[in-house]
């Protein structure tokens, strides 16, 4: 996938979403460091922008970040949830984060095979 794809992906999927934190029920952040892009960050961002954008969840944030110091189990993704819970996901493909979609996202339920770290508040 071609960096254009994924912005044209993006501001399609950016126009039903609400992307200010303060009317975020949940935020998505993809680590798209070096080692999260070379290990397919860049398919994985494009997942969630276009699953999230099909679902309709205008109260879910997408966005990206740097590099995380978790290098061997990049592509990583943190969901934060309202309450300040954390669930941090490693080894992220496009179809394991379509299941965090519908499982966590969408059911509230976090996909446990996946899952790297849970922080509570």
């Amino acid at each position: 996938m071609k960096l254009e794809d994924l912005r044209k992906i993006r501001e399609q999927a950016a126009k039903g979403l609400s992307l200010r934190t303060g009317e975020a029920r949940l935020k998505v952040i993809v680590g798209m460091g070096t080692s999260g892009i070379a290990a397919g960050a860049r398919d994985v961002l494009a997942a969630f922008l276009d699953e999230i954008g099909k679902r309709d969840l205008r109260d879910v944030m997408v966005t990206q970040t740097g590099e995380r110091g978790l290098s061997s189990s990049e592509p990583v993704v943190e969901v934060r949830q309202a309450d300040g819970t954390v669930v941090v996901y490693g080894d992220m493909t496009a179809d394991r984060a379509r299941r965090v979609v519908a499982g966590h996202i969408v059911n509230g339920n976090p996909v446990s095979e996946y899952t790297i770290e849970v922080r509570e508040r």
